[in-house]
């Protein structure tokens, strides 16, 4: 039998109608509990809630009008330190102060590489929220050399990389995790551009469908080792736990021999990696599972456990059982790891910074910064701002304090998107804000301190990517 495709005007109707539906069911399903009791050391974990389509409440990309930015909290004063980059995702401090960022996203995927109409249907809902454009598959080196808060000259300092996210310098090399491998670069101190081929140190698990290709790195305290992000390639395994080997991990790779080992296990989506001081421990911030409801499941950061077993895809936050995966493993949901810390349903938490060093006012001296790139999956929305958590005898307490909000305007657009959060060589905060295309820094002052000259445009800079 002979299968005729679809002409283009029923293949419209139909996507017309599946998004018809998305938007029903994100009209259907509300949150139960505010967000702050999805929040803290002890969130609230109400009954999940099934629905026949997932809630779908997306801010849609607007970008910021001319002069707009986000509002920084008391005591705060927020600039523009780069923009017009190409949706900016995480950021790297060098030792003399330069700064690195990832322009990337999500690598193409090839015709037949599954889904099917379902995963169409949101792939085409998830762009409206900005994630749409190619990757630029660059690493951009941004430099104030006045030290007046606002990168004057730019220049690509890596090109030619595949969905680049994660860096890291470890005495003489600059290591990258690309979405389907580590590669390590030569670099001199102070050099603005590599031209070097890099050496591959470890593949990655990527593949066709590489569902969350989003892979950080950080170096262990006496360098020589690489702590990896692997994101899982699913929900919650729907698409089978083969294709889910050595994913949702964090892996430890020998920096000499490029052998690897699973550190921990049962992360869904781990991508924030911070050291704290105090106690040694290595903390991640992880993106939790959807569909069960605006109200479940936190996202979350904890300090990650050699050997750890954090629940994915059997169970979240500990014990509590997800029965939509089968076969379950009751012996690996016993010993599931309850996380730390909650950080609201659905509020996709991704960048995480120590803030020893910083220079901001004392009730941010000790705690963790993160960057919340907001809720596709809840409504009312949920994120869209960066938070900092303090902690108390290595441990966090208390609820999130605002640092940056006003990402959403008041029609409930997404002006901008924080992402990845990093301290500068001052102790001032940048956020990469992928939707907006600005690295914002945060300093301590007031809204009445001068305002700093505008970033340098691309065509004062030869070197600024077009």
């Amino acid at each position: 039998m002979i299968h005729t495709p679809l002409f283009p005007t029923a293949r419209h109707a139909l996507s017309l109608a599946l998004l018809g539906l998305l938007a029903l069911a994100g009209c259907g399903e509300t949150a139960r509990l505010p967000v702050s009791a999805g929040t803290g050391p002890q969130p609230q974990l109400p009954e999940p809630r099934r629905t026949l389509l997932p809630t779908v409440h997306i801010a849609p990309a607007k970008g910021w009008p001319a002069g707009g930015k986000p509002v920084a909290a008391e005591g705060l004063v927020v600039d523009r330190f780069a923009d017009g980059l190409e949706h900016p995702r995480w950021l790297h401090v060098l030792p003399n102060g330069d700064v690195l960022v990832a322009e990337t996203n999500a690598p193409p995927k090839p015709e037949g590489s599954g889904g099917g109409l379902r995963a169409w249907v949101m792939q085409r809902v998830m762009s409206k929220a900005g994630a749409g454009v190619p990757s630029a598959n660059r690493i951009t080196l941004l430099r104030d050399a006045d030290g007046d808060g606002v990168a004057e000259t730019r220049s690509a300092f890596l090109e030619r990389l595949n969905s680049p996210f994660g860096m890291a310098l470890v005495g003489q090399d600059v290591y990258v995790a690309n979405t389907d491998a580590v590669l390590r670069f030569p670099y001199r101190d102070g050099e603005t551009r590599i031209t070097a081929p890099g050496t591959k140190l470890v593949d990655l698990p990527a593949g066709p469908r590489n569902h969350h290709w989003t892979k950080n790195l950080i170096a262990s305290r006496d360098g020589t080792k690489l702590y990896v992000t692997t994101g899982s390639n699913s929900n919650v395994g729907e698409n089978g736990l083969d294709e889910e080997v050595g994913r949702a991990a964090i892996w430890e790779v020998d920096l000499r021999s490029g052998q690897h080992r699973l550190f921990a296990t049962g992360l869904r989506n781990p991508n924030g990696l911070a050291w704290q001081p105090d106690t040694g421990a290595l903390w991640t911030a992880v993106n939790e599972r959807d569909e069960i409801g605006s109200d479940l499941v936190p996202d979350y950061m904890t300090s990650v456990r050699d050997g750890g077993f954090y629940g994915w895809p059997y169970s979240y936050y500990g014990q509590h059982v997800d029965r939509r995966v089968e076969p379950q493993q009751p012996d690996l949901v016993a010993r599931a790891i309850v996380p730390d810390y909650a950080l609201g349903p659905h509020t996709a938490s991704l960048g995480l910074a120590w803030s020893g060093g910083t220079s901001l006012p004392e009730r941010f001296r000790s705690g963790m910064f993160i960057g919340q790139h907001g809720s596709w999956n809840r409504q009312p929305r949920s994120g869209y701002k960066v938070v900092f958590v303090a902690f108390q005898g290595g441990k966090p307490v208390g609820q999130p304090q605002d640092v940056l909000t006003g990402f959403l305007n008041d029609t409930g657009e997404a002006q901008g998107r924080p992402v990845g959060v990093a301290l500068d060589k001052t102790g001032a905060l940048l956020v990469a804000d992928d939707v907006g295309n600005v690295v914002w820094r945060v300093r301590a002052g007031t809204a009445a301190a001068p305002a700093s000259a505008p970033a340098a445009s691309a065509a004062a800079n030869p070197a600024a990517p077009q």
